[in-house]
């Protein structure tokens, strides 16, 4: 393989083992500011312990965001040295607000997060928890704001000519409003909201089918299932929209997700499928015209398709962008259909005796997990052959210097690091989980009894 194909398979290791964390720590900041919240309000310890446990393993997931965020950035140097160059106005004014706006918050409260819960009021830490979640939020907003701006360039001009050239902001609100980064922040922000709920589901769905922690499990499970189902909703109206952003400003983009070739006909909307690029077919179930409908409220109007654009400025593998697409798609319907039919139970009565409905709950963790991924592969993959839509080509942001052997042994270097990393993570993880959410003094103890009896009493 040439330097071009392994420095994105290095990167897209990077970025998408990197990306299992941030929105953990969103989502899981979140149900943590609820959960904190009604600990004020109704003074019920159980809440306090609900969220110190979770403050846990949000410590977990935070902490191993950082480390491997900042690979990245060394990456931007060593592999894209032309793209480091020509983005370096832009990327630099988006990460010093990240640091600025969004890092100081996160880390000024963060200690007072993790080790004031004795030390403080417990007003005074919900603000830190507060804090620490919005710091993640604001994190995430200058982050997509750099990657939109590769999608959807705003706000600039060009300085120099040829491969001296780069991108000089001209109007930093226009860069950070630029036409995609609503769509896109709204749509990530939202995915981050449900895999900490669906992680929170997940545990606390454990703990019922093994009957420990009864109480605390079934109000934690009932907040997080409250989040995801909201958020599930809302997502589907965010990917809508982000849909209809993207046939506006990248049509290429939109083609290539559903495999629509021929602008002089109507776009399907296929459920599932494989993508004959050479034949410039879809076999696979789909709604005749179902994207033109959605687009365009009606059924038989063209969409402009794959053969609008020279071969070199088409996404390459075009199946690969529509299976990842249709991943997130279809696992985005999945998971409203399971918390819809899970609030179902809980507006009856009985959604804590249907157990086959927990087990799918502890491994439902992994959906919104794979759709977040599967939708930044999509997003990614789809605008190639560009790093800066119609701008600068992928081809011609690399450096110079670096030889694929270079990069062969740094891939298996990240390689061999990231899955002692995980399996590091998979490890502290579940000893946190075994634990439980009590530390083992005679208090806890004796909360852990009450817990028992109650549970039973009610049963």
């Amino acid at each position: 393989m040439d330097v071009e194909i392994l420095s994105r398979i290095q990167f897209a290791l990077t970025v998408a083992f990197h990306y299992i964390y941030p929105p953990l720590s969103i989502g899981l900041g979140f149900i943590m500011v609820f959960m904190e919240g009604r600990y004020l309000w109704t003074k019920n310890k159980i809440y306090h312990d609900m969220a110190r446990f979770w403050t846990r393993i949000f410590a977990l997931t935070f902490g191993i965001g950082v480390a491997t965020g900042i690979v990245m950035e060394f990456e931007f140097g060593t592999n894209w040295a032309t793209y480091s160059r020509y983005v370096g106005d832009v990327f630099g004014s988006a990460l010093a607000a990240e640091g600025i706006f969004a890092f100081a918050l996160e880390s000024g409260f963060l200690g007072i997060l993790l080790f004031g819960w004795n030390r403080v009021s417990p007003r005074v830490h919900f603000i830190a928890t507060l804090g620490v979640w919005l710091g993640s939020m604001f994190s995430a907003v200058w982050i997509v704001v750099a990657n939109s701006w590769q999608q959807t360039p705003a706000g600039f001009h060009i300085v120099g000519e040829g491969m001296d050239a780069r991108a000089e902001i001209t109007d930093f609100w226009a860069m950070v409003f630029n036409p995609s980064s609503i769509d896109r922040l709204t749509h990530v922000w939202i995915g981050a909201f449900l895999a900490g709920a669906f992680l929170v589901m997940s545990v606390h769905a454990w703990y019922l089918l093994k009957n420990k922690h009864v109480l605390l499990s079934k109000k934690a499970f009932t907040i997080a299932l409250i989040v995801a189902s909201a958020a599930s909703l809302a997502q589907l109206l965010t990917g809508h929209h982000s849909a209809e952003g993207v046939a506006d400003n990248q049509p290429a983009k939109l083609a290539a997700l559903e495999g629509h070739f021929d602008s002089l006909a109507a776009a399907d909307m296929y459920i599932m499928g494989w993508v004959n690029k050479e034949d410039k077919k879809v076999t696979g179930i789909g709604i005749p015209g179902g994207l033109s409908f959605l687009l365009h409220g009606d059924f038989d109007t063209p969409v402009i398709g794959l053969d609008a654009f020279p071969e070199e400025d088409r996404p390459s593998a075009v199946n690969a962008v529509f299976q990842f697409y249709h991943l997130m798609v279809a696992i985005g319907m999945t998971m409203i259909g399971l918390t819809l039919l899970s609030l179902f139970f809980l507006i009856r009565g009985k959604l804590f005796q249907q157990r086959w409905l927990l087990w799918i709950f502890v491994w439902a963790v992994f959906l919104p997990q794979i759709a977040n991924q599967a939708g930044w592969f999509a997003a990614e993959m789809g605008r190639q052959p560009w790093v800066v839509y119609g701008l600068l080509r992928t081809s011609d942001a690399l450096s110079d210097a670096v030889t694929a052997n270079q990069v062969w042994f740094s891939l298996i270097l990240f390689t061999v690091v990231y899955t002692i990393l995980f399996s590091l993570f998979l490890y502290l993880l579940n000893k946190k989980i075994k634990a439980g959410p009590y530390h083992h003094t005679d208090d806890d103890h004796s909360r852990i009894q009450e817990e028992r009896i109650k549970a039973i009493s009610q049963a």
